[in-house]
């Protein structure tokens, strides 16, 4: 105990008697890392095993001090191997993690600065969602932002075609070639359709929300993406964004975000107008 009480000293002597510019530097630049790497696992399953790897390294610490040579060897092999099993068992939440750090940096926004040209896609867009609503022909339509969806466009048949409502409405057409899967927009473009999407993994979906939803979910929790949706069973309408779901759009609330997604180069402007369709649509609901 002699020897852990010295070390401990030496330890609390060191950082509070000995700190110079570059230990406060270095200080700060870590906890910013913890702290975004905590803001990153944050209510996922990682962050569980975040918790127990950090028990881990506290446990090897104090074994070192108190002299428990077997429990030392024992922890430093199992942290020398786990990281291993960590990139293995997370490689999901790890490629979420790299896609956030790289967000904005990947490529520019694709998003058609001609005006005229904008208020054509928003109309083009609109007409499609509300046609397939009235007559419940499921949709499943992927605008991309600032995150290429390259892999995810390979996975269909690529188009590159001009957005029109007639194509769109088309594509989703029941027992069609292409109807079984995502439109995946960028730009002014269509770039491909039958897209294969990902299933969010999310605990807290509703049960009566099918792979079409979940599909939609599951891209926007690992880009930026915008998805739009239309059920097959209701006809509702409905967006998901940064793994939130927003569903009854009519077309007022649609075309607002479809027109500040088009227009506005800060894509933060949409998540605020879900909110308001959102509250609009609960309190229009209570009444």
């Amino acid at each position: 105990m002699a020897a852990l009480w010295e070390q401990i000293k030496t330890l609390m002597w060191n950082v509070f008697n000995r700190p110079t510019l570059s230990d406060f530097v270095d200080i700060l630049i870590v906890t910013f890392l913890l702290y975004q790497l905590f803001m990153l696992t944050r209510e996922t399953r990682a962050s569980a095993v975040l918790k127990g790897l950090t028990m881990l390294i506290l446990a090897s610490w104090f074994s070192n001090l108190l002299g428990l040579t077997a429990l030392s060897w024992v922890l430093q092999n199992v942290l020398n191997n786990g990281a291993l099993v960590l990139v293995i068992l997370f490689q999901p939440e790890l490629r979420k993690a790299l896609e956030q750090i790289g967000r904005g940096t990947l490529k520019g926004s694709t998003l058609n600065a001609d005006a005229e040209s904008n208020q054509r896609i928003v109309r083009e867009i609109s007409n499609c969602m509300l046609t397939l609503s009235r007559r419940r022909v499921g949709a499943l339509i992927v605008i991309e932002q600032r995150i290429g969806l390259k892999d995810i466009i390979e996975t269909g048949t690529e188009l590159n075609s001009e957005i029109s409502s007639a194509l769109l409405e088309n594509i989703f057409e029941p027992n069609t070639p292409l109807h079984d899967g995502a439109v995946v927009i960028r730009g002014s473009k269509i770039m491909a359709a039958a897209c294969i999407l990902t299933l969010s993994e999310g605990k807290g979906i509703s049960r009566d929300l099918g792979t079409r939803h979940r599909a939609a979910i599951g891209v926007t929790e690992t880009t930026d993406a915008i998805t739009l949706i239309v059920s097959e069973e209701t006809g509702i309408i409905s967006m998901s964004q940064e793994g939130r779901l927003t569903r009854h759009l009519d077309r007022v609330s649609l075309e607002q975000v479809l027109t500040k997604l088009y227009h506005e180069k800060e894509a933060g402007l949409v998540s605020t107008l879900l909110k308001k369709a959102q509250r609009r649509k609960e309190v229009r609901h209570e009444r």
